[in-house]
């Protein structure tokens, strides 16, 4: 308990002079005499090799990102997600990384492209000036003369074959093959590809032989000739919407002569599907298989697979294990699985929030664009952002966004070239936000970072004529 007389006299001097308190004494010194006693300081970066991404908003410096070069030390897995509402530069960063990317000889990108309009998907323009021809798949002109890619394949390997038929019914029922219908595709699968060998096997064929199954079959199991039937009647049925349905011309035929798995970029053009239709997961599954056995193989290249719309792929529970073992091929093969997804809910809300909370693990890079206070706060949780980053989140510009590296976290100004913004920037169909829009933003930033520099060498002129009075306005 304190002594009254104390107490008595701190009230009267609190009554004369106001309340007492420690303060510390204002310091008048020179600019020049500052900038030693307050040193600037910055988080470290990333290092100075890979690609340059733009530049960090609150140190000025430039801003490197490479999951090839950081991989090991910084950067425990290659894969990286993208979120952000529509409108704020998720495509023009996907786009610039790309392309700068591919400035490296051991580089090569694949694209699933499932946005655009006017009949090309919106990678159509960097593709046509690299002289790549998408990979489109259009239901309504396979027949005639659309691009077709054979799940049975001799390319793809006879497990690969199984696997990927799997996965297509698996998709289309919504659930997983029983006992007696997988053996039932697995013998059709087994004896289509040892009696055909004149020419590439086809799907038509699987769903013949599931419709008439061979006595061996059955005879192997010690079963009624008529209970395979039985077993391979609704895989039958599931199969047969790729060869008469509304998928039919795409999947149904050998593989178009043609196609270059070689090229430094490729670009599967699924913009003419239904996004919201079970057509798109299908096609996922097809795609992702497919590239698993004949594209990523071990020949020292960096490849990077990018996916646009990827809640398509992660909310179906069979489709996200397909691409959940891709992204092992990770570190194996040097893999970057590039996600890009609006919001995150859209992921971890969905039928597959197990397989989704394992792929979102995996990916070590978050990028994360404005979004709005609710949806930022549930992002920082799920991502483990640090407060900070999730309050600036909803005030963020388009161009700017908060970059999490594996813990090393920092706001980024994307920063596009001359020579890119033709690529970037299109017109208003096949952009999130128009030209006249994203120009105006990129203009101003850049006058800003211009007077910026100028008051920047103004001060250094007159700190070194030793001008004690050097301020920066």
């Amino acid at each position: 308990m304190r002594d009254p007389l104390t107490t008595l006299t701190d009230a009267f001097t609190s009554f004369l002079f106001g309340k007492v308190e420690t303060t510390r004494l204002p310091v008048r010194t020179s600019t020049g005499q500052a900038q030693a006693v307050y040193l600037p300081t910055a988080a470290p970066g990333l290092g100075d090799s890979g690609v340059i991404i733009g530049r960090e908003v609150y140190s000025g410096k430039g801003y490197i990102y490479d999951p090839f070069q950081l991989y090991g030390q910084q950067l425990p897995a290659p894969h990286w997600l993208v979120l952000g509402e529509s409108g704020n530069g998720k495509s023009a960063l996907e786009k610039t990384y790309v392309l700068r990317q591919l400035r490296f000889r051991d580089r090569q990108v694949v694209v699933l492209d499932a946005q655009g309009e006017d009949g090309v998907g919106e990678w159509n323009l960097i593709a046509q000036e690299l002289g790549i021809t998408p990979i489109r798949l259009d239901p309504t002109v396979a027949l005639d003369t659309g691009i077709r890619l054979n799940p049975l394949d001799p390319s793809i390997t006879t497990t690969g074959q199984l696997a990927l038929l799997r996965t297509i019914i698996e998709v289309a029922m919504g659930h997983g093959l029983d006992e007696r219908s997988g053996f039932a595709l697995k013998v059709a699968h087994a004896y289509v590809n040892e009696s055909i060998v004149d020419r590439q096997p086809v799907l038509t064929d699987i769903v013949e032989q599931l419709r008439h199954p061979e006595p061996e079959s059955a005879e192997a199991m010690n079963v009624a000739l008529e209970d395979v039937r039985a077993w391979g009647l609704d895989v039958a049925l599931v199969l047969d919407r790729l060869v008469d349905g509304d998928l039919r011309g795409m999947f149904d035929g050998p593989t178009t002569v043609g196609i270059d798995l070689d090229a430094p970029l490729i670009v599967f053009d699924l913009s003419h599907i239904d996004r919201n239709s079970i057509a798109m997961p299908i096609l996922m599954a097809i795609v992702g298989v497919w590239l698993e056995h004949t594209w990523i193989r071990p020949d020292r290249k960096k490849r990077i697979f990018l996916v646009e719309e990827a809640w398509h792929i992660i909310n179906s529970p069979f489709v996200a294990q397909l691409f959940q073992r891709l992204l092992k091929f990770g570190r194996r093969l040097g893999l970057s699985f590039v996600a890009v997804v609006h919001h995150l809910s859209d992921v971890v809300d969905g039928a597959a929030a197990k397989e989704a909370a394992a792929i979102l693990k995996m990916a070590s890079t978050r990028t994360i664009y404005a979004q709005k206070t609710d949806e930022a706060r549930a992002t920082g949780h799920v991502l483990g952002l640090p407060r900070w980053a999730v309050e600036i989140i909803p005030t963020l510009t388009p161009g700017i966004a908060v970059w999490d590296v594996n813990g090393n976290v920092q706001v980024v100004k994307h920063l596009i070239t001359e020579m890119e913004r033709p690529l970037v920037y299109t017109d208003r169909a096949m952009t999130e936000s128009s030209p006249t829009e994203e120009d105006s933003l990129m203009a101003a930033a850049e006058q800003e970072a211009e007077e910026r520099a100028a008051r920047m060498e103004r001060y250094a002129a007159h700190a070194e004529l030793g001008d004690p009075d050097a301020t920066v306005a």
